[in-house]
């Protein structure tokens, strides 16, 4: 591809969605109520008629992975195949959750629970035990295999793409096995520009998101009002720091914080594992865990068509779109930090790790809070339904130090916003530069700036832009979603060819090791066969030298007896 070709698809993907994603900024701004409307009923059509899709389509992707990981195929590197990875264990998984989820986990780890406690899946009475085990068993459910397995199918796709085929960080390039050279064309901008917008507006609500869960922390522990000018200020500090890691780079930047953030993580929930209740927590961990392995499959693959529950559509497919919306960011981070892994150790840690730590996460967070909302020491139920963003806050009021642990939860959320940030501003730089592994600074602060604008006029605008802009960027996930299930197809074409192509090399190595193997023990057989041949030769040489000199000996012998014999005659 010349150069001239890389600026124009450049300069059109990114003017053409920084003009979508503008338009929508502007309407919401504008006329908020009329966008939440126009996308509420966007939404509703699409849940309605597409239901279907998101759930049959969501658990092929899971099922997809797992067999890919224990088939032969999953021996295959994401890179060259004498590469190894760029980072540890340790730093790969804690940028996997700072690159976005991590603030899902915290937003929702005390609320979903709750909520489906009162507003409980189909076949449960609301208030029950049984509707507090299926709270914990659906929030674990749309937060571990689930949107991992879909962030992964996208992931390993432009791993692969990029570091094995030497291709942009393009989604487009992922459609280069099964539409050739016309990825760059049209119909890869197309691909390129979808993607764009779904990762815009949907990190931009995320923007908003966060902004309101710190804010909401603030406002709980402090003086500071829970108020729009709060919350953009907030923003306004977070685009300051995210810039200085900008500055820094993945591998000082990211990594740095992702570190940090993990540790922090950790020490929050060990702390309300051991001063919360320690034994309610375990045996939810236990029973929410068998639950979900039992119950998996079922929930996968159960639509309601003889009832007229929204709860499905309002809930789970909504999450699988929002999860789906999400995938183009989340995919194109994961594959840029896991070069030199094997498609197995991959799934391993973007698949298996992440559902784990979910079921620990949401069963410590949602748990406690569950056992204050039945025990009634706290209206969690009520916060809930009101602020959501106030849920992990009012739990951790509950326990003993509440005010340290509320400060750290600020801090926790303040940093995944950061790396959120800056992540987004890489993705979004990578994704209108060509694909570029090190887009320039100037580009990450452009798209980190007109985020943060995005959801500072939203916020501004009232209710409805912020969930507007939501609503817009789940509906994106539909078209989106089709593109994930081409390339699964195209994944599989690359896979099988290399496969073949690695399954040639090796037997070719194996022959050649093979007759190295016959040539050395032919040469020690034979070898062996010359020396015996030589040794028998040289004895028979030296029995014969022998016997010359033995015979040289004996004349002599005899000559000087026979002198001594005359002399004594004479």
């Amino acid at each position: 591809m010349n150069q001239t070709n890389v600026n124009q698809k450049t300069g059109s993907v990114l003017i053409i969605s920084a003009i979508i994603v503008g338009l929508f900024v502007l309407w919401g701004a504008l006329s908020p109520g009329t966008l939440d409307a126009a996308a509420g009923q966007g939404l509703g059509w699409m849940l309605e008629n597409f239901g279907w899709f998101y759930m049959l389509s969501t658990a092929f992707f899971v099922l997809f992975v797992i067999v890919l990981a224990i088939s032969p195929l999953g021996s295959i590197r994401l890179g060259k195949p004498d590469e190894r990875p760029d980072y540890s264990w340790y730093s790969w998984i804690g940028m996997l959750f700072a690159a976005g989820i991590g603030v899902g986990f915290v937003f929702w780890g005390v609320a979903e629970p709750v909520l489906y406690y009162f507003d409980t899946p189909m076949g449960f009475t609301p208030e029950t035990p049984d509707a507090a085990v299926a709270g914990l068993r659906y929030a674990v459910f749309h937060w571990a295999l689930h949107p991992w397995a879909i962030f992964s199918i996208v992931g390993l796709t432009l791993a692969y793409v990029q570091f094995r085929k030497d291709r942009p960080a393009l989604i487009s390039s992922a459609f280069y096995p099964i539409i050739g050279e016309r990825v760059n064309g049209w119909a890869g901008k197309s691909i390129d520009i979808l993607a764009v917008i779904a990762t815009c507006t949907g990190v931009a609500t995320t923007f908003g998101l966060s902004a309101l869960q710190i804010t909401g922390g603030l406002s709980y522990i402090s003086p500071i009002p829970n108020s729009v000018v709060t919350q953009t200020t907030i923003i306004a500090i977070v685009t300051f720091l995210f810039m200085f890691s900008a500055a820094k780079g993945v591998d000082k930047g990211i990594k740095v914080l992702s570190n940090i953030n993990l540790a922090v993580a950790a020490v929050l929930l060990i702390f309300v594992i051991v001063v919360g209740p320690t034994l309610f927590i375990a045996e939810s961990f236990v029973t929410t865990l068998g639950g979900y392995i039992t119950n998996v499959a079922s929930m996968s693959l159960t639509m309601t068509p003889f009832t007229e529950s929204a709860w499905l559509g309002t809930n789970t497919i909504f999450f699988w779109a929002w999860h789906i919306a999400w995938a183009p960011f989340m995919g194109i981070f994961i594959a840029r930090i896991s070069r030199g892994r094997t498609i197995r150790e991959f799934m391993a840690g973007v698949l298996v790790v992440p559902s784990i730590l979910a079921v620990i996460w949401f069963t410590t967070f949602g748990g406690t809070a569950l056992n204050l909302e039945i025990a009634g020491a706290a209206p969690i139920g009520d916060l809930v339904m009101n602020n959501v963003e106030l849920a992990l806050f009012a739990t951790l009021g509950e326990l003993p130090l509440s005010g340290i642990t509320s400060f750290i939860a600020v801090i926790l959320i303040l940093i995944f916003f950061i790396t959120s940030a800056d992540s987004a501003s890489y993705v979004l730089g990578a994704m209108t530069s060509n694909g570029s592994l090190n887009p320039s600074l100037f580009v990450k602060m452009l798209w980190g700036i007109l985020i943060a604008g995005t959801a500072s006029v939203l916020l501004i605008s009232g209710d409805g832009g912020l969930g507007a802009l939501q609503t817009a960027s789940i509906i994106a996930a539909l078209p989106f979603a089709i593109i994930m299930t081409i390339m699964i197809i195209s994944i599989l074409i690359m896979l099988g060819k290399d496969y073949k192509l690695e399954g040639k090399k090796r037997r070719k190595k194996n022959r050649k090791e093979i007759k190295a193997e016959i040539r050395e023990e032919m040469y020690d057989d034979i070898k062996e066969e010359v020396l015996e041949e030589m040794k028998e030769e040289m004895k028979e040489e030296m029995i014969e030298e022998i016997k010359e000199e033995m015979k040289e000996e004996i004349k002599e012998d005899l000559i000087e007896e026979l002198d001594i014999d005359q002399d004594n005659k004479k």
